[in-house]
């Protein structure tokens, strides 16, 4: 499944559903389907999604590259190049910000 993070104030987001879902619960959504950040609910969303991409970088600090995983399961049990939390949420976070900036909401579905 993919799903797709829309605000009228920038470009969409693509991801995979099981990406979005760790996405929406970092920013303290609930996964679905279907959703929506409102203006009002942006500032928290950005920091909860700021929080999240801050500790993924500390927990990958000092880690050499050899160390880091090559390779992640999907959720269909194949296998995928492994791929950051921190890299994952940039792009989001990005939208986000714009968002917030142009005073939209951020909706998504499949």
């Amino acid at each position: 499944m993919i799903v797709t993070f829309k605000s009228a104030a920038a470009g969409d987001v693509i991801m995979f559903g099981d990406v979005a879902r760790q996405m929406m619960e970092a920013m303290g959504k609930e996964p679905g389907e279907k959703g929506i950040v409102t203006v009002e609910q942006l500032p928290e969303a950005i920091a909860r999604l700021r929080a999240a991409i801050a500790a993924d970088k500390a927990r990958w600090q000092g880690v050499a590259e050899e160390e880091r995983p090559a390779e992640e399961k999907t959720p269909n049990g194949s296998q995928r190049p492994f791929v950051s939390l921190s890299q994952r949420g940039a792009p989001l976070l990005e939208l986000l910000e714009w968002a917030e900036k142009g005073k939209k909401p951020v909706v998504w579905g499949v």
